[in-house]
C-alpha cells in the first residue's frame, strides 16, 4: 500500500491530546538510599507520649487509692471516720508526688500557653490544681480547713486519662516534610572537565556544575540539559500523567525520575531556589498556620478559665470584706477547683476515641482533628485529576483498524507484544485491556525503544513499529487529521501501528475516569458544594473529565506551587475549601486547603500532608468524612454543653453567691454532680454510631 493513500481505511479514530512526545520506553526506576534523610517521623515521638501519659497514669491511681480512703469529703459523703497520727503528712506526700509528677504534663503546656496569651484547657486544669494543691498545703501546715488532696489527684487521675484516649486515637502517621525531602537522592553524578565523573552530595552541588543522569536514576536538583534525550516522568511533581521528552535546553526538575536515556545537564538552582525545596516551603507555612487554630474544647476552656478567674478573685475580694481573708481563700479556691469539671476533660476525647473508631471502619484515617471537626462546613470541593477523579492508569478507549489484513483482536495482538517489553504508562494501558481479553502473547525479537518516537521490535518475522502522531508524520504516512484532532478534543492519546512498513492501525487510550467519581460528584452538589477540579494537566484533557463528570469548574495546566494560590483565591472568595488529591504536587494545596483529604494509594508526602486520609482510596469516603463530622460536632457541643452547662450553676455557687441563703456548693456535693456530668458525656459518646448512620442513611 502507498504510503500517501494509508487513510482509506482510517475510521473514527479519538485522542486523548497532541502527544508529540511520546516515548512510551521501558522505565527502569533505580530506588535509591534516602541515607541522608533520617527517618525521624511523628510516629516514634507520640508513641513515648502515649507511654508517657499512660504510665503517670498508672502511678497516680496507685497513689489516689489511699488518698481516696482517708480524703475529707468521702468519709463525710459515706458517713466514716478515720484518723491517725501523721495522716496529714502522709496526705501531702502522696498529694506533692500527684501534683509535680501527674500533674507535670500539663503545668508544662499550660506554661506554653500563658506564654503565647492564648489560655486553653491546659491552664484551666493548671488553674484548679495549682489552686487545690496551694491550698491543701497551707491546710496542712498553717491554717485551719478541708483540704483538696483527693479533689487534686481526682482531677488529675481523669485529665490524664482523658489525654491518652485522645492521643490514641490522633496519632499522626508522620512527617509531610521529611517525606518531600526523601524525594531527592542523597547523591549526584558530577561531570568534570576531562569528563570524568565522581559522586558527590546533593547538597554540595553549585551553580553551572554539569551533571550525569543515568537511565532510571532520580534527577537530583533542577537543572538544564545540554546534552541526550530521554523522557522524565515528572508526575509526581506536576502531575502530568504521560513521561515528558527532555531534549537539549529543555528544565529539568529535581525529584523526577528518568526515563531510558542518558541525560547531561547544567545545575540551574541550588538550596531553596530548587522547585522542590519551595513546594517544601508552600507546605510548612501552610501547616504552621493550620497548628494555629484551637480545638473547640480549647475555646470552652479559654472562656472558662477566665470566668473562674475573675469569679475566683471577685469571691475572694468580697468574702475577705465580710469574713476575712481565710474565707475569701476558701471560695476563691472552690470557685477555681470547681471550674474544671472532670466532665470537660473527658468530653472532646470520648467522642473523638467513638469518632476515629467509626472512621476507621469507613476507611479514613483522621490526622488532624481541627479540620476534621470543621469538615461539615466546606462549601467547595477541589479535587486533583490523575489518580483521584482518574486511576492514574491508561485504559484502551478505541481500536482502529485500518488495513483489511487485521481485524481489532489481531490488531490488538502484535500490538500487545511490543508493548509487553515496556513499563511506560500507556504501554500497561494496552497489556492490561490484552489481557483482559485473554490473548496470546506472541514472541518478540530485535525489541528497542526509538527514545521519543515509539517502540520498535520483529513479530512473526515482521518488522513493527508503535510510533507517536509525529513519528508518524516524520516517517511520511498520513492519517485523518481530523478525527485526530477530534480524539484530542475528548482527551485520548493516540498510538500508531506500522506493520512491515504499512500503517495498519492505531489505538486510543486515556487515563480511566474512576467509576464512583460521577456519583460522588453529584451527591456533593446534592448538598450546595462546588465540585472543582485542579491539575497540572493540559486543558484538553481537563476539560473532557470535567465534561464527563459534570464539574462546576475546572483549572488546568496549574504546577504544583500555584495550586497552594489557587486554593488561597478560592478562600479569599469565602466559605471553607477542601482539597483532595495523592500527589506531591498536590502537598501545598493539601495543606493550604481548610481540608486536606489524601488518597490512601497516593504518595507518602499526600498522606502525610493530608487531614485525613482515604485508607481504602475511594473518593465515595469524602461523604462520609463530612456526615461523621457533622454527627461528631453534634455530640462534641452536646458534651461541651453537660460539662461546661455544670459550671453556669456551680462556679457561683462555689463563690458562694447563695450562701446567705445556706447554699453552697460543698466538695461532697460538687463531686456527685461531676460524676453525673461525665456519665452523661460517656453515654452520649456512644450514642454517636446511631447519629452518624442516620446521616449516612440520608
Amino acid at each position: 500500500m502507498d504510503k500517501e493513500n494509508k487513510t482509506k481505511h482510517h475510521h473514527d479514530m479519538h485522542h486523548d491530546y497532541d502527544h508529540e512526545h511520546m516515548n512510551h520506553g521501558e522505565h527502569n526506576h533505580d530506588h535509591h538510599n534516602h541515607s541522608g534523610h533520617g527517618d525521624h517521623g511523628h510516629g516514634g515521638h507520640g508513641a513515648h507520649m502515649m507511654a508517657d501519659f499512660k504510665q503517670r497514669f498508672w502511678v497516680v491511681l496507685v497513689l489516689s487509692i489511699p488518698l481516696a480512703i482517708i480524703a475529707p469529703m468521702l468519709m463525710h459523703l459515706f458517713g466514716y471516720h478515720i484518723d491517725f497520727p501523721g495522716q496529714g503528712l502522709l496526705e501531702f506526700g502522696l498529694a506533692t508526688i500527684v501534683f509535680f509528677y501527674g500533674g507535670k504534663p500539663f503545668l508544662s503546656h499550660a506554661w506554653h500557653e500563658l506564654k503565647s496569651g492564648v489560655p486553653g484547657m491546659m491552664m484551666l486544669i493548671s488553674l484548679a490544681i495549682v489552686a487545690a494543691y496551694v491550698y491543701s498545703v497551707l491546710t496542712t501546715f498553717f491554717i485551719s480547713g478541708m483540704n483538696y488532696y483527693f479533689e487534686l489527684a481526682s482531677l488529675i487521675l481523669i485529665m490524664l486519662a482523658g489525654h491518652y484516649i485522645e492521643m490514641k486515637a490522633q496519632m499522626s502517621a508522620g512527617n509531610a516534610v521529611e517525606s518531600l525531602a526523601k524525594l531527592l537522592p542523597s547523591d549526584a553524578e558530577v561531570i568534570h572537565e576531562d569528563g570524568s565523573t565522581s559522586e558527590v552530595k546533593v547538597d554540595q552541588l553549585k551553580k553551572s556544575d554539569r551533571i550525569f543522569i543515568r537511565p532510571g536514576a532520580k534527577i537530583p536538583i533542577d537543572a538544564t540539559v545540554y546534552e541526550g534525550h530521554s523522557e522524565v516522568d515528572e508526575s509526581m511533581l506536576t502531575g502530568e500523567s504521560v513521561p515528558v521528552l527532555k531534549e537539549a535546553d529543555a528544565k529539568i526538575v529535581g525529584g523526577a525520575i528518568n526515563g531510558d536515556g542518558i541525560l547531561k545537564a547544567t545545575v540551574t538552582k541550588t538550596g531553596t531556589d530548587t522547585y522542590l525545596a519551595q513546594i517544601i516551603t508552600l507546605v510548612t507555612d501552610a501547616q504552621a498556620q493550620k497548628s494555629k487554630a484551637q480545638s473547640i474544647a480549647d475555646v470552652w476552656a479559654k472562656y472558662l478559665f477566665y470566668i473562674a478567674l475573675v469569679a475566683g478573685i471577685i469571691a475572694f475580694v468580697a468574702w475577705t470584706g465580710v469574713d476575712g481573708y481565710l474565707m475569701g481563700l476558701q471560695f476563691m479556691v472552690a470557685t477555681f477547683v470547681i471550674a474544671c469539671p472532670h466532665a470537660l476533660g473527658l468530653a472532646v476525647p470520648l467522642v473523638n476515641a467513638e469518632s476515629t473508631s467509626l472512621a476507621a471502619e469507613s476507611g479514613l484515617f483522621i490526622q488532624n482533628r481541627i479540620a476534621f471537626e470543621d469538615a461539615h462546613k466546606i462549601d467547595k470541593i477541589v479535587f486533583d485529576k490523575t489518580g483521584t477523579l482518574t486511576q492514574g492508569e491508561f485504559g484502551v478507549d478505541e481500536i482502529t483498524v485500518m488495513d483489511d489484513k487485521f481485524n481489532e483482536t489481531s490488531l490488538l495482538q502484535i500490538v500487545y507484544a511490543i508493548e509487553s517489553q515496556s513499563e511506560h504508562p500507556i504501554a500497561r494501558g494496552i497489556v492490561k485491556e490484552a489481557e483482559s481479553r485473554k490473548l496470546k502473547k506472541l514472541q518478540v525479537a530485535d525489541y528497542h525503544n526509538l527514545t521519543g518516537k515509539g517502540l520498535e521490535g520483529t513479530v512473526n518475522g515482521k518488522n513493527i513499529q508503535i510510533l507517536s502522531p509525529k513519528a508518524t508524520r516524520q516517517a511520511g504516512y498520513t492519517f485523518d487529521e481530523e478525527a485526530f484532532k477530534a480524539s484530542a478534543s475528548k482527551g485520548r492519546t493516540v498510538v500508531f501501528v506500522i506493520y512491515d512498513q504499512v500503517l495498519v492501525g492505531a489505538i486510543a487510550v486515556s487515563d480511566i475516569v474512576r467509576e464512583e467519581a460521577k456519583a460522588v460528584v453529584a451527591d456533593l452538589q446534592s448538598k450546595g458544594i462546588q465540585v472543582l477540579m485542579l491539575t497540572g494537566d493540559n486543558q484538553q484533557v481537563a476539560d473532557s473529565v470535567g465534561q464527563a463528570l459534570h464539574l462546576d469548574d475546572v483549572f488546568a495546566e496549574v504546577l504544583s506551587d500555584e495550586k497552594a494560590d489557587k486554593i488561597k483565591s478560592l478562600q479569599a472568595d469565602g466559605g471553607r475549601v477542601a482539597m483532595v488529591g495523592d500527589g506531591v504536587n498536590d502537598a501545598p494545596a493539601l495543606a493550604q486547603a481548610d481540608l486536606g483529604i489524601a488518597i490512601g494509594a497516593g504518595t507518602d508526602v499526600a498522606r502525610e500532608t493530608g487531614d485525613i486520609i482515604l485508607v481504602d482510596s475511594n473518593i465515595h469516603d469524602v461523604l462520609n468524612i463530612l456526615n461523621l463530622s457533622k454527627a461528631t460536632k453534634q455530640k462534641i457541643n452536646q458534651n461541651l454543653m453537660w460539662g461546661a452547662g455544670y459550671n453556669v450553676v456551680a462556679i457561683p455557687l462555689a463563690a458562694g453567691v447563695l450562701a446567705g441563703l445556706g447554699i453552697v456548693l460543698g466538695p461532697a456535693l460538687s463531686a456527685i454532680i461531676m460524676s453525673l456530668s461525665t456519665v452523661v458525656c460517656a453515654v452520649n459518646a456512644r450514642m454517636l454510631r446511631r447519629a452518624y448512620k442516620k446521616l449516612q442513611a440520608n
